[in-house]
């Protein structure tokens, strides 16, 4: 199974959703640097469940442990392992599910490439795998702050079925955390949490996109074939649960205008040649051009729902059933901080490739 990301900065994500943890395996950090274990809890307080009523039920205090790769909290080169222990997990609420294909979700196509499917939740494709992704990339920021770089990566929920937020300054973590549904936009709010209540009181789900701004990336990360910038980032985000669509830049509204319509023209800025403008999202030709990245992803609505549907059993049977256990009505709340901790991943797997080639 492919349960790595990444060439020179690489996390591997283990455990399922309801085993007895979840967590991941980081290599490639460099030694000697300090590491601040309440920073990565933060952004494990962003992510975890029960937050509002709004977000799914299931109780995890989701308290980091580190198993390996640190002394006195300073890495030694060696492969960072840390963990989360379940708590809250409750794989009976799953047993009447044991012997059925929830529709859309991964238990058919998992049983048709493993032989066997989880008999409880979704295993390794429940959005619990990612707490693992989300601490590598909390280390990772720190890690592009020892060599000197400082990112501000900031995402916000920016669409919610056909609802749409005005959001024109690049916002604050702090002023996207104000509300419970991440939006920085009051009014788009407002509609975002009646609208995601009112689909949760009707047993069905809703998805939408989250818009992220990388600011402060040098420009030169990305490879000009096969590893461009914005691929990468394409791959890391659509292994993401939910995930169904990538757009950088224009993206898909570039294909309705034409060419000088999106040509980013050259201008000087502080003595030196760069791009004017940023409808190409920060990056040209697969490598990054120093303006800010700038791309959404899209989510679709959560399979699981709270109300009964059809399905067949694993002999072929039509069957109803009402999947139960605790789920999101959306996901995109709880997605914010995981579109930026993937965001964090790529970059410096990009910018320590780029170190390989200077010279001494």
């Amino acid at each position: 199974m492919a349960n790595q990301l990444g060439s020179f900065y690489r996390t591997s994500t283990f455990g399922e959703s309801h085993g007895y943890a979840v967590g991941a395996l980081i290599d490639g950090v460099p030694g000697n640097l300090e590491i601040d274990l309440k920073r990565i809890q933060t952004w494990l307080e962003r992510r975890r469940p029960g937050q509002s009523a709004l977000t799914s039920p299931r109780q995890e205090k989701d308290l980091l442990v580190a198993l390996s790769g640190l002394q006195n909290g300073r890495t030694l080169g060696s492969p960072l392992c840390f963990a989360i222990f379940n708590q809250d997990q409750k794989p009976e609420d799953y047993a009447h599910l044991e012997k059925v294909y929830r529709p859309s979700h991964a238990d058919w196509s998992w049983e048709k490439k493993f032989g066997i499917k989880p008999q409880s939740g979704g295993g390794r494709s429940s959005a619990r795998e990612t707490i693992g992704r989300v601490i590598s990339g909390a280390v990772a920021e720190q890690v592009l702050e020892a060599f000197g770089l400082s990112l501000s990566v900031v995402a916000w929920v920016d669409t919610i079925k056909d609802l749409r937020a005005n959001v024109k300054n690049t916002p604050t973590r702090g002023e996207v955390d104000q509300s419970v549904v991440r939006c920085p936009d009051p009014i788009a709010a407002r509609a975002f949490e009646t609208l995601i209540s009112d689909v949760k009181k009707a047993g069905d789900s809703v998805g939408g996109t989250i818009q992220c701004l990388v600011s402060g990336i040098p420009a030169g990360l990305g490879e000009p074939v096969f590893a461009k910038l914005e691929a990468e980032l394409a791959k890391a985000m659509l292994s993401l649960p939910a995930s169904k669509s990538f757009e950088i830049g224009e993206g898909l509204g570039a294909t309705f205008m034409l060419g000088s319509e999106h040509n980013d023209g050259f201008t000087l800025k502080e003595g030196a040649v760069c791009p004017e403008s940023n409808r190409h999202g920060g990056v040209q030709g697969g490598i990054s051009t120093g303006h800010p990245l700038a791309f959404r992803v899209g989510f679709k609505p959560v399979a699981t729902l709270g109300k009964e549907v059809d399905t067949l059993n694993q002999e072929g049977q039509p069957v109803k059933i009402e999947a139960g256990g605790r789920h999101d009505p959306c996901v995109l709340p709880r997605a914010v901080p995981i579109v930026e901790a993937m965001a964090y991943i790529v970059v410096l797997d990009m910018f320590l490739a780029q170190k390989t080639r200077e010279i001494p």
